[in-house]
């Protein structure tokens, strides 16, 4: 048996970013992938460091080859690659720690040909999310089209590495990169691969730090007359996967978007990071920790990681379903017993101030995803007597709701679905190196320390 994921990276002189690269790769919180580093002929230290890396993780293969281009050694790696499934990274980018697992989970629970996905912009310090489709989900070949219709020119739909593809059928159609151009070659690949799928599934989770290094074609030293003509050799690519993706009705009514292509093929132009749309600080994105912290010793610094890890794998959880991180602690919370808990303890439970509690609260309530409990009336308090007036009863305090009484609704069962997968996800990390002896011994010592925690606590000791 080969393994789950072929990564592929092609590497050129990439000494000052490729360990950041690889190192978010070996660190995935899936496994089951083999790492394909392609040395295209560098002449600076990238060489010797894909080699130190595949003498200390035996998943690492390494090919040094004489320079032809990206496409040509991306195409190599294709020749070679061994996964069921396909994922491409460029040297001077990285992936979150969740990107490979969330990618195989997606395409293997919806029975989809491609995965795509969101992802981070990163100019300088500055990083922004960037997207095209704006909801999760399944969509057949046509619906996947007419989004792309949409933004012909996007880095979204044009490029490789925020996608997971099938290499059962890029062999099936001997699908390669086209090394005669050196402009949209990627998007050319995907045309030519969504010729063959019958669905696609969207993450509107980012997986993939894109670092905007490269200029247009004219400042990498082509012609504006070669650039004009690559560029309509792709729009006419273009142009005849629409015309075989839509019956010829639709084609006639789309006609004008296909060409906004045209138009629209500037790429991703430069941008200037104070002038980033929606940008935020590197590191603001997501849960992390200081070196320091990942250093310290001690049991403050133990429990506080184990939170943070909990925190970062919930916020992919968060992110695909357009809420906060707090709020998937929260909904675990109230899908777990927690009787008689007050607002005060909950937040001390799930280390949050008061206003983060209630905020949450209401945007669970907002969304539908959980209610208040329903709690039988008592009726002895409430009957009318003959020393209280209605007027009286009308004017006693109304009584507060518990954090304890809120429950999940029906809405809130796949967004609790992927949460409890991501702690399947934690558990894995926890108990990695472990055998299923050690595991069962840790949690039966691990369940005897809590129940002695629980006696101190109840003054049994």
């Amino acid at each position: 048996m080969g393994p789950v994921v072929s990564v592929i990276v092609p590497v050129y002189n990439a000494q000052k970013s490729l360990a950041r690269c690889i190192d978010s790769i070996l660190n995935q919180t899936f496994k089951d992938f083999e790492l394909i580093l392609l040395d295209d002929g560098s002449t600076d230290t990238s060489g010797e460091i894909c080699d130190r890396y595949a003498e200390i993780d035996e998943r690492v293969r390494v090919i040094h080859k004489e320079n032809s281009g990206v496409s040509d050694t991306r195409n190599r790696g294709l020749d070679i690659a061994e996964g069921k499934y396909l994922q491409f990274l460029d040297s001077d980018d990285w992936i979150t720690p969740e990107a490979t697992g969330l990618f195989v989970r997606t395409v293997e629970e919806n029975q989809c040909d491609m995965v795509i996905a969101d992802f981070y912009r990163v100019i300088g310090e500055r990083v922004s999310q960037k997207g095209a489709i704006e909801e999760d989900g399944l969509m057949d070949q046509v619906t996947f089209a007419e989004n792309m219709l949409q933004k012909p020119a996007d880095f979204y739909y044009g490029v490789l590495w925020n996608k997971l593809y099938k290499r059962e059928i890029v062999e099936s159609y001997r699908l390669r990169m086209d090394s005669s151009v050196s402009w949209c070659e990627d998007f050319m690949f995907n045309l030519e691969y969504v010729r063959h799928i019958r669905s696609v599934y969207a993450l509107k989770v980012p997986v993939y730090y894109y670092v905007k290094t490269k200029g247009s074609l004219v400042s990498q030293g082509m012609s504006v007359k070669k650039t004009i003509q690559m560029k309509r050799t792709v729009f006419e690519y273009y142009n005849s996967f629409c015309k075989d993706v839509f019956d010829e009705e639709d084609y006639e009514k789309y006609k004008v978007q296909v060409y906004r292509f045209l138009i629209e093929a500037a790429g991703d132009g430069v941008v200037a990071p104070s002038i980033l749309p929606g940008s935020y600080k590197l590191g603001a994105e997501r849960t992390s920790v200081s070196e320091g912290v990942q250093e310290g010793e001690g049991f403050f610094f133990d429990s506080y990681r184990e939170r943070k890890l909990q925190e970062r794998l919930f916020d992919v959880v968060a992110l695909k379903n357009e809420l906060q991180t707090v709020d998937i602690k929260l909904l675990f919370y109230f899908s777990r017993p927690h009787e008689n808990c007050t607002f005060k303890e909950t937040t001390e439970i799930l280390d949050i101030t008061r206003r983060e509690l209630s905020f949450s609260i209401q945007s669970l309530l907002s969304r539908n995803l959980i209610e208040v409990k329903e709690k039988p009336v008592n009726r002895t308090k409430t009957r009318k007597t003959r020393d209280r007036s209605e007027k009286d009863l009308v004017q006693e305090p109304k009584r507060k709701t518990k954090a304890s009484e809120y429950v999940l609704t029906p809405e809130a069962d796949g967004i609790l679905a992927e949460a409890l997968l991501v702690l399947d996800d934690f558990e894995q990390l926890q108990y990695e190196g472990f055998s299923q002896e050690e595991i069962i011994m840790f949690e039966r010592l691990n369940e005897k320390r809590n129940q002695n925690i629980r006696r101190a606590l109840a003054g049994k000791y």
